[in-house]
């Protein structure tokens, strides 16, 4: 939750210092990290779906079994991160296809491809961060990636508005200083991997292991759905930023600020609901339902309890938050009347999360396909347009129509954790 805490922090500070350089800066932002949210989303699912597996191996005490899966698992996300990266390539030779203002397009394209050439690292790290999670070695990926935000926050301040030497690049420094830390933390865990004496067992498994089909079979059978879930996810809410792009320039930064803010529940709901998917992996090692259905629980209370505190947040603090991100009156103004449907979703999120979550701990992950692509695609993208465009209600409606798709997604998680629990206790 820290290291979640250190992401959302960063990703403050980056619209904050680009909400004060300049409103189209920001909205050329909105659009580009919207697009890239569904890239990131895809690379962390597929890097999850190791997660039910390593730890499983860990709940059995099978060290050196476990660097033989990441082994495979590095090799298999790679290769994902590198067919993304084309994807996202022909999404750049089609940026003036999707109806943005004008003015923007001179800041989106180079921020687009600086963005392009951090695929790579982003998933080498995750793949490593799974396996520290797994093995319990939670804190090591934290002081990483708090390490790696204070550099990027560092060369923001530098590269946006040209302090310490360093020459005004605007958009373009936030980029950069971005692709810094996102090369930075996989260098580090990985020298930390090859060099911690505490991780020899690891290491052994992992050169003594080759790419084996048994390996590539359970890798992609746990990755795939998890990884489509949360494109699935992520994809509706890019496309409500695409949405908002067709409203204006001042919609869509408006947009961007809700959905950073928002991301303070998202990413501290995410970290708990990553420990929920290992404890249950660890359960569903020994063959424990019981146990996973605890732990499943266990960890819905305590995300209750944190949709709780941030919503009092949004509600109480909402008008200081947006605030900070923007001097420009007309943004503020806007981004005031979406609270109400920010904080409506809050319960909705949290429940899915969890849940998918779980269902993911079990390595059950096939329902997760059909769920995320029911609930998001099916349903939440035409409502979001038929709420904003349809029934006239602009940017408000494409935010509330959230709901929609948060609370169908919910239900159905919550359905499949159970039917899947009571299934193997069956048995």
């Amino acid at each position: 939750m820290i290291g979640q805490l250190g992401m959302i922090v960063v990703g403050f500070a980056d619209n904050i210092m680009l909400g004060q350089y300049s409103t189209h800066a920001l909205s050329a932002a909105s659009l580009v990290n919207n697009l890239f949210n569904v890239v990131i989303f895809a690379i962390l699912g597929f890097t999850y779906g190791l997660t039910p597996l390593l730890g499983a191996l860990f709940g059995r005490n099978e060290h050196a079994e476990i660097g033989g899966m990441l082994r495979n698992g590095v090799v298999i996300n790679i290769i994902f991160s590198l067919l993304i990266t084309g994807i996202m390539t022909i999404v750049y030779l089609n940026l003036h296809r999707l109806g943005q203002p004008a003015e923007l397009m001179p800041l989106i394209r180079p921020y687009f491809l600086i963005y392009l050439a951090g695929i790579v690292p982003i998933s080498l790290f995750n793949v490593f961060a799974q396996w520290a999670y797994a093995i319990n070695r939670t804190k090591m990926p934290m002081w990483i990636i708090l390490a790696s935000n204070a550099l990027n926050i560092a060369g923001n301040y530098a590269l946006i508005y040209g302090h310490w030497g360093a020459p005004e690049l605007g958009i373009v420094g936030a980029g950069l200083s971005t692709l810094a830390a996102r090369i930075i933390a996989p260098a580090l865990i990985i020298i930390i991997f090859c060099f911690g004496r505490q991780y020899n067992e690891y290491r052994c498994g992992y050169a003594q292991s080759r790419q084996q089909r048994r390996y590539w079979w359970k890798i992609n059978r746990t990755s795939w759905p998890v990884s489509l879930q949360m494109v699935c996810e992520s994809g509706s809410f890019t496309a409500a930023a695409v949405m908002a792009g067709w409203l204006g320039v001042i919609e869509l930064a408006s947009f961007q600020i809700i959905v950073i803010i928002g991301s303070l529940g998202f990413c501290i709901y995410y970290s708990m609901a990553s420990a929920v998917s290992v404890r249950v992996a660890n359960a569903a090692g020994t063959g424990d339902t019981q146990g996973e259905r605890a732990v499943a629980w266990a960890g819905y209370h305590i995300m209750l309890t944190l949709a709780l505190a941030a919503s009092l947040t949004f509600i109480f603090a909402g008008k200081s938050l947006i605030s900070i991100f923007t001097p420009d009156s007309a943004v503020v103004s806007l981004t005031l009347t979406l609270i109400f449907p920010l904080v409506l979703y809050q319960l909705g999120d949290a429940t899915q999360i969890t849940f998918a979550n779980a269902l993911r701990g079990t390595s059950h992950v096939k329902p997760m396909m059909w769920i995320a692509a029911f609930s998001y695609l099916v349903v939440g993208v035409p409502a979001t347009y038929i709420m904003g465009f349809t029934l006239g209600m602009g940017l408000y409606g494409i935010i509330l129509s959230f709901s929609v798709s948060l609370f169908i997604a919910a239900a159905l998680f919550l359905y499949y954790f159970l039917h899947t629990t009571r299934t193997r206790d069956l048995r």
